[in-house]
């Protein structure tokens, strides 16, 4: 645990004038295209907190977008990363090999979902992992076709932005687009036409229909699907939906890949978010978490799928980086030690108990359209009140709101209308109830 006062503390305007200062040097030197949710330079951080450059400490709901689950300075990280420093940082592990790494692989295949053989191949970043996973259930396949879902998200290359389905900001002006890439519908319980009770089935039906009708399930290579979708607004598929599509793709000779990069390594309550309907994914994709803040991501599944592509068809001069790998190895033992998955089921119990007491106290609910998502990847869908209108104004004025007071929030979702919660796993539920309090207040002032 960091050595960093897990107190929130507001001592100038949130950005203050050292983080304005900043800001302008950023503003001269960085590229308009990069953004921030919050313009806030941040000195140190750790546990529950965000410290910047003007002595402001920030409670964090956003763990960089579900990377700090074992927080930004987690003990075992720094000491692995840092004892890997001082031995080597990079020799390529396609040109000499090192222990960090294939120590990495044995443990994703230990804690993945299914006793089978597994092998993995380690990347930098959840775009390319999933990039990559294409590239082996091609080679697997030997089709070429690849199924994603409504409101999905899968990266920013050029590959990952056609998976992708919202267009601004990931795809807009970036075009053309990779081919064979087929989008059918997800089971999204809330803005379901018929109701939540009937989205998994109707929405599995509908999707297999698409594809078989459409594509010819003979021409598909991958489904690919996050199991609680990230971007798209923390979707839960409506239960039924995830099995339903993973025994169409099995009976059907394609590779269904789980995309947990933000839903894995106990971000929902368990390991991976797949195994809450049982689902056992041929290929699983996974980054953010993965390290503790260190770039690393991975394809595991299947060692007969994993062993399809030649030799030299998949790598990357940086993939498994060694200081990488040893933050792996430390983030692991964390969330073991700890019990991570745990952890995030109370915070979970604490932040949809406090959030559904603030909707009681709105008329008919409010704005807060819906409460979901598990463990420590909660949100709520904003509408305009009595109706299922999205609401991306009160959506942005209550993060505003949250940040002038000390917390920070991300928001996301195809309507922009979604408030996102990613503490990391390790917060106080002191600091979590004080967040917690911060957004009552932000509702009441709203």
């Amino acid at each position: 645990m960091s050595d960093i006062p897990q107190e929130r503390r507001v001592r100038t305007a949130i950005p203050g004038p050292k983080s304005v200062e900043l800001q302008a040097r950023r503003t001269a030197a960085v590229a308009a295209g990069v953004g921030s949710t919050l313009p806030v330079f941040t000195a140190r951080a750790g546990g529950g907190i965000i410290e910047d450059v003007d002595g402001n400490r920030l409670i964090d709901f956003g763990s960089g977008i579900a990377v700090t689950s074992v927080g930004a300075s987690a003990e075992a990280v720094v000491r692995r990363a840092s004892a890997q420093l001082a031995d080597f940082t990079h020799t390529c592990f396609m040109v000499t090999p090192y222990e960090g790494y294939v120590e990495v692989c044995e443990r994703l295949a230990e804690l993945t979902p299914g006793d089978h053989a597994k092998k993995s191949a380690l990347f930098n970043s959840g775009a390319e992992a999933v990039e990559n996973a294409v590239k082996i259930a091609r080679a697997y396949t030997k089709r070429t076709a690849v199924v994603v879902f409504d409101h999905g998200y899968h990266g920013r290359t050029n590959l990952t932005m056609a998976l992708t389905a919202k267009n601004m900001p990931y795809k807009q002006g970036f075009g053309p687009f990779a081919p064979e890439v087929y989008r059918v519908p997800v089971a999204y319980g809330y803005r379901w036409p018929t109701g939540p009770e009937n989205a998994g089935a109707e929405a599995s039906a509908q999707a297999i229909d698409e594809i078989t009708k459409q594509i010819g399930a003979q021409n598909v290579a991958a489904i690919i699907i996050e199991p609680v979708l990230g971007e798209g607004g923390f979707i839960e598929p409506a239960k039924g939906f995830l099995p339903e599509i993973a025994r169409f793709a099995k009976d059907n000779g394609i590779v269904f890949v789980a995309d947990e990069i933000q839903s894995g390594f106990c971000r929902t309550g368990q390991w991976f978010a797949c195994e809450d309907e049982g689902i056992v994914p041929d290929l699983i994709t996974t980054a953010k978490g993965i390290a503790g803040g260190l770039p690393l991501s991975a394809v595991t599944g299947r060692a007969e799928i994993m062993d399809a592509a030649h030799s030299g068809g998949l790598g990357g001069t940086y993939g498994g980086n060694p200081v990488a790998c040893a933050g792996a190895l430390g983030a692991i033992e964390t969330m073991i030690e700890l019990d991570l998955n745990g952890r995030a089921r109370r915070i979970e119990e604490v932040m949809k108990g406090r959030l559904g007491e603030m909707r009681a106290k709105l008329p008919n609910g409010g704005v807060i359209g819906d409460i979901r998502g598990r463990g420590a990847m909660i949100a709520i869908e904003l509408v305009k009140s009595g109706t299922k209108e999205p609401d991306a104004a009160a959506t942005a004025a209550l993060a505003k709101a949250c940040h002038a007071e000390g917390l920070l929030v991300l928001t996301c979702g195809t309507y922009g209308n979604v408030l996102r919660f990613l503490p990391p796993l390790v917060i106080g539920e002191d600091l979590l109830n004080e967040g917690l309090d911060i957004l009552e207040q932000a509702f009441a002032t709203l």
